[in-house]
């Protein structure tokens, strides 16, 4: 499974060739979607800049070629501020941006860093104002009594300039850090999620929102779970999910009440009790949800395990797969540098047959639904090269048979994480973010895949 997966070069996210020797905490990428064509990918890092890379038209000479991903723009969405109130510094990381579905020749998307909402429209122009009667060549404008005579202004062509600007600041609305953003398939709202609270936004509102779910207590000491994730349904504008530190997810229903504070549906796996250790509530956190293309099924990820959940059970999960098992041996490590706290995203591919995670070492996994077959690929400078094949990588839990070029858990670098990932809407491309590189494969995935 994966043997003939082809794969383009790699540029790190800003699109300068990758230095693996020095990297800056700013250049770490924090956030990579696709939007709904797939033809433009955006990265978010820790600098608080965002970079659109654009997919070439296919090329004339080779007409079954796929277009490479390019740098179409880059600019600063957020700085680092501070909030006085609190003596507490606001990061200008980008912790998720979400596309809007494109109405028009401009393109839309929204970002966020821990505490403020941006709107960012992305436009093209090839041509430029000429013969203003009122203003001279460098824009400055004239004394009124020297203009003698009018002409007709016009529009020359010129290099094409992508601009951005931003359109809406949502800001103040929230007191814990937002983890999560989601557009409606109404395309007129979105939410935003923190800690404790998510909030309705309209896109064309910016000094209010709607407070739909509050789980802060009365007294803070009561508190025994927090918000990790949230999502609005694909094609139900009124059904929306969200993730607990606890691993419950809840199902909530916008018709039912103004504040869903009572979910409609509560999935839950009920707890092992021979299993249970002292990490077991850490890694039973969910660190993402997302609902299938379809809309019948939702992917979470834990700590150790990608499951995916039907809509129609609440139980348990539909089916369970093990990312990394072999780091069951290695949790109290893990905890003591704080790596038991990563928190890995997932995605599905375009027809919902396939989920892919990250995992350590700059490793990422793919589990395929139907032949329940998995593989793990690494994302790496050799596995970047033009044409270059992906090998799946095996690693050998401790005291396991080392075969051939197994990897040894203990050999695993934990600094090297794929926690970020995404999946072309339609196609079999995927992103991966690895540090401040973005990797960008153009998979020819074999049947086993399909």
């Amino acid at each position: 499974m994966g043997e003939d997966t082809d794969s383009t070069p790699t540029l790190n996210h800003r699109g300068f060739l990758p230095d693996h020797n020095y990297v800056t905490e700013a250049d770490i990428i924090s956030t990579v979607e696709f939007n709904h064509t797939g033809e433009l990918l955006a990265t978010g890092d820790k600098g608080g800049r965002v970079v659109i890379f654009q997919r070439e038209p296919e090329s004339q000479t080779e007409p079954f070629s796929q277009g490479e991903y390019n740098v179409y723009s880059t600019f600063q969405s957020h700085e680092p501020e501070f909030d006085y109130l609190k003596s507490l510094e606001i990061e200008e990381k980008i912790n998720k941006i979400r596309w809007l579905p494109q109405q028009n020749a401009a393109h839309f998307l929204l970002s966020t860093n821990d505490k403020t909402i941006k709107l960012w429209k992305v436009s093209e122009r090839d041509k430029r104002p000429e013969g203003y009667n009122l203003k001279d060549e460098e824009g400055r404008i004239k004394d009124i009594s020297t203009v003698t005579s009018l002409q007709v202004p016009v529009l020359k062509p010129m290099d094409l300039m992508v601009e951005v600007t931003p359109r809406r600041v949502f800001a103040n609305a929230h007191t814990y850090h937002i983890n999560s953003i989601s557009v409606n398939s109404d395309y007129e709202t979105y939410m935003s999620a923190d800690d404790l609270r998510i909030n309705l936004w309209h896109l064309d509102i910016t000094d209010r929102s709607f407070n739909i779910v509050d789980i802060k207590p009365a007294n803070m000491e009561d508190l025994t779970e927090v918000i990790t994730a949230a999502e609005f349904h694909p094609h139900h504008c009124n059904l929306f999910v969200y993730s607990s530190s606890k691993g419950t997810l809840r199902l909530c229903d916008m018709r039912e009440a103004a504040l869903c504070d009572k979910h409609s549906k509560l999935f839950e796996e009920p707890e092992d009790p021979s299993a249970r250790s002292f990490f077991s509530e850490i890694i039973s956190s969910v660190s993402d949800v997302k609902f299938s293309h379809s809309g019948r099924y939702l992917l979470t990820r834990d700590y150790l395990t990608a499951k995916v959940w039907d809509l129609n059970m609440e139980s348990k999960p539909l089916e369970t797969y093990q990312v990394h098992d072999y780091l069951r041996s290695k949790l109290c490590s893990l905890y003591e540098n704080d790596c038991i706290f990563d928190k890995f995203e997932c995605a599905w591919n375009g027809s919902d047959s396939v989920i892919m995670t990250g995992a350590y070492n700059n490793f990422f996994r793919m589990f395929d639904r139907n032949t329940k077959r998995d593989v793990t690929l690494e994302a790496s400078r050799e596995s970047s090269k033009p044409r270059a094949v992906l090998k799946p990588r095996r690693v050998c839990a401790a005291g396991g048979k080392r075969r051939k070029d197994d990897i040894s858990v203990d050999s695993l670098d934990f600094t090297k994480k794929i926690l970020h990932t995404a999946w072309h809407p339609n196609e079999n491309i995927i992103a991966i973010a690895a540090t401040n590189n973005l990797y960008i494969f153009q998979d020819k995935l074999n049947s086993e895949m399909h």
